[in-house]
């Protein structure tokens, strides 16, 4: 793959945080800058509970994946909002149990497209392309998709960990279900939100995170719950990722940097904010 890595470069924001910058950081990445971790650091008094959503999301990831490719046999998965690239991606995982799996990542940060385009040089059986995930249509009409990804047979669709970038306004349900319900039977959607059960809470965070720059709206489970009729989830559900297929032998992820530490071990004792989702299939 070819790029221009001056004018990525040239486009890459430095004067508002990013979602994907901000999470790369509480996975132990170190592609961020003063302006991601002033945003988080600001955010975490409040919301402590961000560290652990974020690696538990993470580690929903690498169960997830092994599920679609060991036990449900996809081979072909489109993540979108996939974010910085960091140990165990998608592509990884999936190649793990099923060798000859492909893969389209679909990002719209620039920083994730130079971070992948690098990782995935020699590798023909998967890309990342940059495309709004909220405009379904440009992402189904990209070539790179188009080569990869054959919509005749099952495909898995992923929006992990971006389901709160997308506002009311945006339409969440239809972009969503737009891969899905086109897709062919004995597809998979899997996806994770950050939720609240205390409606008044979730607005606050909300409105701390979208006033710093990045869409966000805090949904109760039963509001993401809306958007998925249809779908039949897989065992257990939709539920907290720490309770979906818990697995202490999984890959460890790496440590935190320093500043974050504090928060670590949060979701133990703030409950009403947690990362909720799961894998869900097209009959």
């Amino acid at each position: 793959m070819v790029s221009d890595n001056r004018s990525e470069a040239a486009s890459i924001p430095f004067d508002v945080p990013t979602s994907a910058r901000a999470y790369g950081w509480m996975l132990g990445g170190k592609d961020n800058y003063d302006i991601d971790r002033s945003f988080l650091l600001s955010t975490l008094p409040d919301f402590p509970e961000c560290v652990d959503i974020a690696r538990q999301n993470r580690q929903f990831l690498f169960r997830a994946v092994r599920y679609l490719t060991q036990e449900a046999g996809i081979r072909q998965i489109l993540d979108m909002g996939c974010g910085l690239p960091t140990d165990n991606n998608v592509h990884q995982v999936a190649q793990r149990f099923a060798p000859d799996a492909r893969v389209v990542y679909v990002d719209i940060d620039p920083i994730v497209l130079a971070h992948g385009r690098a990782l995935l040089a020699d590798d023909e059986s998967t890309t990342v392309i940059t495309a709004d995930m909220r405009d379904q249509q440009s992402v189904l009409d990209h070539p790179e998709v188009r080569r990869l990804i054959d919509f005749r047979e099952p495909v898995a669709v992923l929006f992990l960990s971006v389901g709160h970038h997308l506002l009311d306004a945006d339409d969440p349900r239809r972009i969503l279900r737009t891969v899905i319900d086109q897709a062919a039977p004995g597809s998979y959607l899997g996806l994770s939100q950050v939720v609240s059960d205390d409606p008044a809470r979730g607005a606050e965070m909300s409105a701390h995170i979208s006033g710093s720059g990045i869409p966000w709206q805090t949904r109760t489970p039963a509001e993401l719950d809306a958007f998925l009729d249809g779908l039949e989830p897989v065992e257990p559900g939709l539920v907290n990722l720490a309770a979906w297929r818990p697995d202490s032998d999984q890959p460890a992820l790496a440590p935190v940097q320093p500043p974050l530490a504090p928060y670590l071990g949060a979701t133990e004792n703030n409950k009403t904010i947690y990362e909720y989702g799961g894998v869900l299939r097209k009959p």
